[in-house]
């Protein structure tokens, strides 16, 4: 029996339409900004995350995604800032084609497919990251809540993020398997 994938014809929809739709300049800048505000904000929760960026100091990565990029440089405290578009070090290019795409992997604990060009160095120290530094949401929950309802929480968080990994695995199965 075959099986449609409810969400197909909206995903369809949408990178038919995202062509056309461009978030205003202003839009995509504040993001940005936000962005790096919060990887800073974890990257202070690891100090050996920040000792290890501390070390690439001045060397820029460009994230890109579709039309929409952005480029961070290493300051000499382990952070990170926005560059300029004046030339990088690395280039790491995520190459799913739609968000829905995107979610649905990350849902199913899928890292998305990227493409890495640049300095093999840098580009190890990045992948360190990746595999190494995670947000420890329930410790900013505690600092607003308490710790026992923000234990309670996260719990319920994981166990939601179980069930949609668990639905979005058994979607792509089924989504698959054609007659």
């Amino acid at each position: 029996m075959r099986t449609e994938n409810p969400f197909a014809s909206l995903a369809d929809a949408f990178s038919r339409g995202a062509g056309r739709l461009r978030p205003p300049q202003w839009l995509v800048q504040e993001m940005q900004h936000r962005l790096v505000l919060f990887l800073n904000h974890v990257l202070q929760q690891e100090p050996q995350a920040m000792e290890r960026l501390a070390g690439q100091s001045g060397r820029v990565v460009r994230v890109a995604w579709r039309d929409f990029w952005m480029q961070l440089a290493v300051t000499p405290a382990g952070l990170c800032e926005l560059a300029p578009d004046a030339g990088h070090d690395l280039l790491v290019e995520v190459a799913g084609a739609s968000p829905f795409e995107l979610g649905r992997d990350l849902a199913r604990g899928v890292r998305p497919a990227i493409r890495i060009a640049g300095d093999v160095d840098f580009a190890a120290e990045v992948n360190w990251l990746v595999d190494h530094v995670r947000w420890d949401a329930e410790e900013d929950l505690s600092r607003l809540v308490g710790d026992a309802p923000a234990h309670a929480l996260a719990a319920m968080g994981q166990s939601l993020a179980r069930a949609l990994r668990r639905f979005a695995g058994g979607a792509a199965g089924r989504n698959g398997d054609r007659p």
